[in-house]
């Protein structure tokens, strides 16, 4: 018995149509990437992708990437709901600032700071005021026609300025283990946060994806006047979107001053917002709005935060490495562009010619010569 021929037609392999479907699925180059990227750092790391166990708890560079990307999956899960909807929210990295001052100013002036009372309060304070910027920048959108770049670039400024009033300008500083655990702390082996962001994934993933959410916001994003013209009553999703992104970049924030224990009103979450975006982007949501990835912002996210480890790592030095980040968000970017790729495919057919084409054109050329 001979083995099955694994070829088509032509000499053409018969799995090139699957494997050409997993190299074209959104999320096959984020996490080639990301995958690159980790291997990547094995060679200047040879440790890079040990994990070890000490006081029960886990710990080592793929920990680190997971915890400290942490914040920055929650941002950029706000922001993909947002972009979805063809908006942007410039504000969450301000709204990241005023939440952990708030928080932090809280608990500073509390009797007992390591009281869990005192820290749940000081969540809600915080969440509550994140959840009222949300609701400002949807209402300038929705109801104002107010464009969200022009919106929310507004509470970007004004936000980071808030903060420092907040703050008094100075770095409220606090000694609360039991806010220490919200960003530092572990359970389960596992940091908190990263379970908290997972938490966060899975529940936003299902409300979107298992009702009938999802398909709403992206109807919204795609074609604002065709759903307008079914029904759907955008104004309200428009707000809650930002209320969502919002409310989001607050946990954020919440996990960064408490993994440091203090409040900076200046450089807490400075430049998250185009970490986020970039995330997003990566991750296979056009700014365009419309369809959407979790799943590939995920990715995004992780992929920004393995980068900025993979500089450090380098030595790059401090001045050049947002530089060194863009370019390779660039390449990152072309290599998942479509367009791109094909221009790449059709330079390499006409670079190397068929052979019978070319076998064709000699025998032409013969009979010119010799007719």
């Amino acid at each position: 018995m001979t083995a099955p021929d694994d070829t088509g037609a032509g000499g053409r392999p018969v799995h090139a149509p699957a494997v050409r479907r997993l190299i074209e699925h959104r999320l096959f180059w984020p996490a080639a990437v990301l995958a690159a990227l980790l291997v990547g750092n094995v060679v200047f790391t040879h440790d890079f992708l040990a994990v070890r166990v000490q006081n029960g708890h886990l710990y080592g560079s793929l920990i680190d990437v997971l915890q400290f990307g942490a914040p920055l999956i929650l941002v950029s899960l706000g922001m993909t709901l947002v972009i979805a909807t063809r908006g942007i929210d410039l504000s969450v990295g301000s709204t990241v600032a005023i939440a952990g001052a708030l928080a932090c100013e809280h608990i500073a002036t509390a009797e007992d700071p390591e009281s869990l009372s005192t820290v749940l309060s000081a969540i809600a304070v915080a969440v509550g005021v994140a959840a009222g910027i949300g609701l400002l920048n949807g209402f300038l959108v929705a109801r104002l026609g107010v464009q969200p770049i022009v919106a929310t670039l507004v509470l970007m400024v004004a936000g980071r300025g808030v903060a420092q009033l907040i703050t008094d300008g100075q770095i409220i500083s606090v000694s609360s283990s039991t806010y220490k655990m919200i960003g530092g702390g572990y359970w389960l082996t596992l940091p908190f946060a990263v379970l908290l962001a997972a938490a966060l994934v899975v529940v936003t993933s299902l409300v979107t994806r298992r009702t009938a959410l999802g398909l709403l916001i992206e109807s919204v994003g795609g074609n604002p006047v065709a759903s307008r013209l079914v029904g759907i009553r955008a104004v309200g999703l428009l707000v809650m979107v930002y209320v969502v992104s919002a409310v989001c970049a607050a946990v954020a924030g919440l996990m960064i001053s408490s993994n440091v224990s203090s409040a900076d009103g200046n450089n807490a979450g400075l430049w998250i917002e185009l970490d986020a975006i970039l995330a997003v982007v990566i991750g296979g949501t056009a700014l365009t709005g419309g369809r959407f990835s979790l799943g590939g912002t995920v990715l995004g996210a992780l992929i920004i935060q393995t980068l900025s480890t993979t500089i450090y790592t380098l030595g790059v030095p401090p001045e050049t490495t947002l530089v060194f980040k863009a370019l390779v968000v660039i390449v990152v970017c072309l290599v998942q562009s479509p367009a791109f790729r094909a221009r790449l495919s059709r330079r390499r057919r006409t670079a190397a010619p068929d052979p019978a084409s070319a076998a064709g054109d000699l025998t032409a050329r013969r009979q010119e010569v010799h007719p």
